[in-house]
C-alpha cells in the first residue's frame, strides 16, 4: 500500500521522495520513539484526542520528546490531508527520538525529536478473518509492553508468517498462555449479552476502538468488559472479533482452522453503535472546523507546501 504524494516533517509538508531523514538518527536505527495510526473521515481525524493522549503516555514512558501543542498538531496533519487531497485514508503519525543512546547521531535542526506523519489509501480488510495463535507473543509483566512504540518487527514477522500460511492476523498469547491481543488488533469475544476482552494487565495495547468500546458505548442490554481469555474461551464464544483504528468490529471466522460461529447478533449492535460514535465525533470536528478562519495557535514549524 504506497503512500501519498506528500508527508509532514517537523511542520514543513513535503514530497514523500524529499531526502529528510539521516542514518544517524537514534529512533530510526533502534526504533525509539512512539506512532499512533489514524482513522481520517470526511477530512477530519477521527478520535484525535485520545491518540494523542496515548502518544503522549508512550512518549514520557521512553523519554520522548513531543511537540508541545495538540491543537495545532491537529491542525497541520489536517493540511497535510489537504495536500494530499485525500480526505478518507488512513493516517500514521510518528515521533522519533533524535539522539542519546550508545552512540550520539546528527540532529537535523536541533530538535530533540522529529514529527512525522503519513497518509495512504485504507486497506480493504475484508468482511471476516482467519487468525492463527503465536505462543509467548507477549510478556505481560514487561514495563513497555502496553506501549505503542516503533519496535515493531516481531508483529510485522509475526503477521507475514500467518499471512503466507493463508491465516489474515495472528492472536499473541502472554507468558501465561492468556490470550493477549493480535499483532495490529485487540480482541473481543462475545458471550450471551456481555462481550469480553483481555485486560491491558494480561499484555494488550489499549487500543483506540478498544477504549471507546470499554468507555463510551451504551448498547441496550450489552456489557462491555475486560476479562482475561483463553483461547478456548474464543473457540467456544457466540462471537469473536478484532478491532482498530481502520477495522471497526471485524468478525473472526477461524482460529487455527476451528471454524467459529457467528450466532448471536450482539456485534452487528455493538458496530452499529460505534458507528454512530464516530459519525458524531466526525460531525463535530468539521462544524468547529467550518467556524475557525485563523488557525488559533501556531505550530512549532510553519507548515509549507514543497
Amino acid at each position: 500500500m504506497a503512500i501519498h504524494a506528500h508527508i509532514l516533517h517537523n511542520g514543513e509538508i513535503c514530497q514523500a521522495t524529499a531526502p529528510l531523514l539521516m542514518a544517524g538518527q537514534v529512533g530510526l536505527l533502534s526504533g525509539w520513539g512512539v506512532f499512533s495510526t489514524l482513522r481520517v473521515k470526511d477530512g477530519a481525524l477521527f478520535g484525535f484526542e485520545r491518540h494523542w493522549a496515548r502518544m503522549l503516555r508512550d512518549a514520557r514512558l521512553l523519554n520522548v520528546a513531543m511537540p508541545p501543542d495538540e491543537v495545532a498538531v491537529e491542525q497541520v496533519l489536517m493540511e497535510l490531508v489537504r495536500a494530499n487531497r485525500a480526505p478518507n485514508c488512513t493516517l500514521r503519525l510518528v515521533v522519533v527520538r533524535n539522539s542519546g543512546g550508545m552512540w550520539t547521531g546528527p540532529q537535523t535542526d536541533g530538535s530533540a525529536s522529529d514529527l512525522i506523519a503519513l497518509t495512504a489509501d485504507s486497506k480493504d480488510w475484508g468482511d471476516s478473518v482467519r487468525l492463527t495463535v503465536q505462543p509467548n507473543g507477549r510478556f505481560a509483566a514487561g514495563e513497555f509492553t502496553g506501549a505503542k512504540i516503533l519496535s515493531w518487527a516481531a508483529n510485522l514477522v509475526w503477521a507475514e508468517r500467518a499471512q503466507q500460511q493463508g491465516f489474515d492476523e495472528v492472536i499473541l498469547l502472554n507468558e501465561h498462555g492468556r490470550v493477549a491481543e493480535c499483532t495490529s488488533a485487540n480482541i473481543f469475544a462475545v458471550s450471551g449479552e456481555s462481550v469480553f476482552t483481555p485486560p491491558v494487565a494480561d499484555g494488550c495495547l489499549p487500543g483506540i476502538t478498544r477504549e471507546i468500546l470499554l468507555q463510551e458505548l451504551n448498547v441496550p442490554g450489552v456489557r462491555v468488559l475486560e476479562r482475561g481469555l483463553t483461547v478456548a474461551d474464543l473457540e467456544t464464544a457466540d462471537e469473536v472479533c478484532i478491532t482498530s483504528t481502520t477495522r471497526d468490529l471485524l468478525p473472526v471466522r477461524e482460529i487455527a482452522g476451528k471454524p467459529l460461529g457467528n450466532r448471536s447478533g450482539v456485534r452487528e449492535r455493538v458496530t452499529a453503535a460505534f458507528r454512530r460514535f464516530m459519525h458524531d465525533d466526525i460531525s463535530g470536528r468539521k462544524t468547529v472546523a467550518s467556524g475557525i478562519s485563523q488557525p488559533s495557535t501556531q505550530f512549532p514549524w510553519t507548515p509549507t507546501l514543497i
